[in-house]
């Protein structure tokens, strides 16, 4: 992909159009502002970057900041209640983000109709069911069909209904098909501004691609509750490549670099703009990843994590009270850590999930705090402490989760052209390709846990691991097929993992009667407790009746 972000003057532009859409509405007038842009003029290639890259930020935002806690790649040791206990209530997250780039991307789809340009209109369908996918996956019910129609008026459409989760499934890959019809001409028929297209540079065949492996995505999301309706739509997919073009490759991955120009366009944990390095102090390795990738012999860990700056070892032979670093070693005798919980490995240690009320505080840290710097548990690389690299994309898309879906499709017995093992081998290279890795494929596949099992669970369990960093789509898997097999620490909240974002204390009063009424469709469950069926443990419609994920 190339890095189109040095058009800063189109995004100060589209910025401005932004920021009059937004502008405050009541029930009887829109306010205007007299220094943007007149809807009727907007231009779609200056709406183009503002949605792609607001919605490839909050994705990565979502996935590397927020879920990681929760499908136990990262843990916070400090300010860590949302992180690692999963505290949402009240709308820590929100969807209002969301719905904003939706409104642009709204007026570019409009636009794009009445000037006639097909490239606009494409993207913007497979944009729309991109947002709008995001946010009944997170959320379940929620406004689609009367959505982004306020200028329409009544209370229709300004206290729009939440449409059922399945709908709103069910939408996009129709929304998905449109698109890649309207995509499927020569690439010369469409007019393109390849530098307003920060994921692909204009290129509509890769467009293309992402739309059907988007379509691939929600088949299989919705594979235990329309088993039928998946696995004629997956295998109509793959039966007719030329007609539904997919990923195949790394190099038609969706993905966005960041430029690093200033916070707002670096990588979040970046130590550039932070001065205090907080944002890269406080996140440490999940022990549940870590240790996984350690039995596995996997060489992506070296590339995600640092090894601990000093090992601990408890030595027998040493006397009582001692404490000491010989030679860049920790050493403790037995009755210093007696009733503590230590991990000894000598190269990588991961914080336990949820293990404790005060985790700056594990391992022995000799200066547990807000400010502490841990050197017994591993830091993430120091990759992580840029504000941009070649390795710092925020990845919508990934090659490996095409193969991924498709090993899982054809261990159900779907009919695809090729073995769930070859998919799935396939899957791991692809895996491994991303993140630099690709000459140690072969060795890796080798291992034991890594060679193919023929089992659900050891899919699940790799496409776990490969997404790293968009735990997002990792937590969607968990909840349908209760793989990998997470479990809470002993600290957390809750004796199980969450399974939706509660919907926000301020959409539960300005759209209360809607808001109320898809929350009559949420089923509570014994995790509820008090937070009854807006509680992140009641489950929305594709969870109920599997069982899944407990």
């Amino acid at each position: 992909m190339k890095n189109h972000f040095n058009t800063i003057k189109k995004y100060l532009l589209a910025f401005t159009i932004s920021l009059s859409l937004w502008s405050c509405k009541d029930l009887t007038e829109i306010n205007i502002n007299p220094n943007g842009v007149n809807e009727e003029e907007a231009n779609p290639n200056l709406l183009l970057p503002t949605v792609l890259s607001g919605a490839a930020s909050k994705y990565n935002e979502l996935s590397f900041v927020d879920l990681g806690g929760v499908v136990q790649h990262t843990q916070l040791d400090a300010w860590f209640d949302s992180h690692n206990d999963y505290e949402w209530t009240g709308g820590i997250l929100s969807w209002d983000a969301y719905y904003g780039f939706l409104r642009d991307n709204e007026l570019m789809r409009r636009r794009a109709e009445e000037l006639g340009l097909d490239f606009h209109h494409g993207v913007s369908l497979v944009m729309r069911a991109y947002l709008f996918g995001l946010i009944t996956d997170l959320w379940g019910d929620a406004p689609y069909t009367d959505a982004l129609k306020a200028e329409l008026g009544g209370v229709q459409y300004n206290f729009p209904k939440f449409d059922q989760q399945d709908i709103i499934y069910k939408g996009i890959i129709d929304e998905l098909k449109q698109a890649n019809t309207i995509l499927s001409n020569p690439t010369g028929n469409y007019e393109v501004l390849a530098s307003a297209d920060l994921y692909f540079g204009g290129d509509v065949s890769k467009w293309r691609r992402f739309a059907n492996s988007l379509a691939l995505r929600y088949y299989m999301r919705i594979a235990e509750k329309e088993s039928a309706f998946a696995k004629q739509g997956i295998e109509n997919i793959l039966a007719n490549p030329t007609e539904f073009p997919i990923i195949t490759s790394v190099e038609d991955e969706v993905v966005m670099d960041f430029v690093g120009n200033n916070s707002g366009d670096a990588w979040p944990s970046n130590t550039i703009f932070d001065a205090s390095g907080s944002n890269f102090r406080r996140i440490k390795m999940c022990a549940t990843l870590v240790d996984r990738l350690q039995q596995l012999g996997d060489p992506r860990l070296s590339v995600w994590a640092n090894k601990i700056e000093i090992p601990i070892e408890v030595r027998t032979s040493e006397p009582a009270g001692t404490d000491k670093i010989v030679n860049g070693v920790r050493i403790v005798s037995p009755d210093v850590v007696q009733g503590i919980a230590v991990d000894t490995d000598a190269d990588y240690v991961g914080l336990p999930p949820s293990g404790s009320k005060n985790p700056s505080a594990y391992n022995l840290n000799p200066s547990p705090g807000q400010t502490s710097m841990n050197p017994h548990v591993s830091y993430l690389s120091d990759t992580y402490k840029e504000a941009k690299g070649t390795l710092l994309k925020a990845r919508l898309f990934a090659a490996s989760e095409v193969d991924f879906i498709l090993a899982e499709a054809a261990w159900k017995g779907w009919s695809l052209p090729e073995s769930a093992k070859t998919y799935y081998e396939r899957a791991v290279r692809n895996s491994l390709t991303s993140w630099g890795k690709a000459g140690e494929y072969a060795t890796y596949l080798q291992q034991q846990g890594v060679a193919f099992e023929d089992t659900q669970s050891q899919i699940i369990e790799q496409k776990w691991i490969s997404n790293w960093s968009t735990a997002a789509q990792a937590w969607f898997d968990y909840r349908r097929t209760g793989y990998p097999q997470l479990k809470a620490g002993p600290a957390a909240i809750r004796t199980q993992l969450p399974v939706r974002i509660p919907y926000m204390q301020n959409e539960m009063s300005v759209n209360r009667k809607n808001a109320e009424e898809a929350l009559s469709r949420i089923e509570k469950t014994a995790y509820s407790q008090a937070d009854n069926e807006n509680s992140a443990w009641s489950k929305p419609w594709l969870l109920q009746g599997t069982s899944k994920p407990w």
